[in-house]
């Protein structure tokens, strides 16, 4: 007999980033060396400070920590956010098992089953997965590769409000696209959140990396949203601890608080080494920030120039993040990334990307385009774009025109 899952179960998609990992370890059995452009792994070295404080654990039992973090992590937090001019104190800061549980405790929070929640598309593609989870609904407001994939108007966000929709959901910068939200469209989403009395929730795990002369402006810092902001954030990106899994979640809205602290309380706590490497990191040396920026502006300049000598293939300009999304002269970009893995390969090599499609709500927008993280170092990107050039040129399904 047949057991039937949950609707939940079956619904939930397949991640992009990582479902054509089979592919990939298939072809690596095989002796390809793969050249990972798929995932937001960096390659950069985390902090020693980090590493050391974790060495040096002198504690004779890995306990429980609380629900909502230590204070000396939270603590330091508050440092940190005080430093970039946002006023929190170490209260309104929960410490979470990475950004992605903060994203996920968010949505349980403010939406029902049946609620919507507004995003701009392509959306980092998990954004779904929680959605469904919380048995809400996305409304999905699309953004054009050919607009560099700027906030649409007020008007054409406005359109997918009803009564049933709850808040918006950003991420600036923006995962996928590497798009930077100006101090006019962050200005647009307050009047909105205002006139609508919505929640925004605003991921910002990626803000240290902005490439622009503009000041960064998080959505903590517009005026008259103290109860209506939701700040999710982590270290993972910062200092190249993915895997030690600590994100946060901060807001000044009291009730939100205690809502995803019950959450919180029913998983118990987060990580324990991974606080103490995180607030060892908080006090890593500037140079540390400095380098890692510059290391990832000169990759983003590298990656788009080579991107669009590649005939057919065009990407705007990322101004944030490590990311970018570029439409390719291909039928399928999903089918075009497994016949990269499965048959294509130069010089012993062969590159692997996420198909952008699964960053979209709707299957049909972004078949032509790819999610590139510029992950790896010049060398290794300048081997990638020569391995992509060249399956391009021999994809039985390249499209002309």
């Amino acid at each position: 007999m047949v057991m039937e899952l949950s609707q939940r179960a079956q619904y939930i998609p397949s991640s992009p980033i990582r479902k054509l990992v089979p592919y990939a370890d298939a072809a690596k059995r095989d002796g390809v060396h793969v050249y990972h452009l798929n995932i937001g792994q960096p390659d950069i070295k985390t902090p020693d400070c980090a590493l050391e404080a974790i060495r040096n654990i002198d504690r004779k039992v890995l306990e429980y920590s609380p629900s909502n973090g230590y204070l000396f992590l939270r603590n330091k937090l508050a440092e940190y956010y005080s430093r970039i001019g946002i006023r929190l104190a170490p209260d309104e800061i929960i410490v979470t098992s990475g950004g992605s549980e903060a994203v996920l405790y968010a949505l349980l929070c403010c939406l029902d089953p049946g609620d919507e929640i507004i995003v701009t598309e392509p959306f980092y593609a998990n954004y779904l997965s929680f959605a469904i989870t919380a048995g809400a609904v996305i409304k999905p407001v699309t953004t054009r590769i050919e607009d560099g994939f700027r906030l649409p108007s007020v008007e054409d966000l406005e359109r997918q409000i009803t009564p049933r929709t709850k808040a918006i959901l950003i991420c600036n910068p923006n995962n996928p696209t590497g798009y930077l939200y100006t101090k006019e469209e962050m200005l647009q989403l307050r009047h909105i959140v205002l006139k609508h009395n919505l929640f925004l929730i605003s991921d910002e795990v990626y803000r240290e990396f902005v490439y622009s002369d503009e000041p960064y402006l998080s959505a903590l810092q517009l005026e008259g949203l103290e109860n209506n902001v939701v700040l999710i954030d982590s270290v993972s990106k910062r200092y190249s601890e993915c895997g030690i899994r600590i994100g946060c979640l901060c807001t000044k809205n009291r009730d939100f608080r205690n809502a995803v602290m019950k959450l919180c309380q029913a998983r118990l706590s987060p990580p324990l080494l991974g606080q103490i490497a995180a607030a060892a990191s908080i006090d890593v040396e500037p140079g540390y920030l400095k380098g890692v920026y510059e290391e990832y502006l000169e990759r983003r300049n590298f990656l788009i120039e080579g991107l669009n000598r590649i005939p057919g293939v065009y990407s705007p300009m990322p101004m944030g993040a490590f990311y970018t999304v570029a439409s390719l002269p291909v039928d399928d970009a999903e089918k075009f990334c497994i016949w990269c893995l499965q048959e294509f390969r130069y010089n012993g090599a062969t590159v692997m990307m996420a198909p952008a499609s699964g960053f979209y709500s709707g299957q049909s927008v972004g078949r032509n385009q790819v999610r590139i993280a510029y992950v790896l170092n010049i060398e290794d990107l300048g081997k990638a774009l020569v391995c992509l050039e060249k399956a391009l040129e021999a994809y039985p399904g390249r499209v002309n025109g």
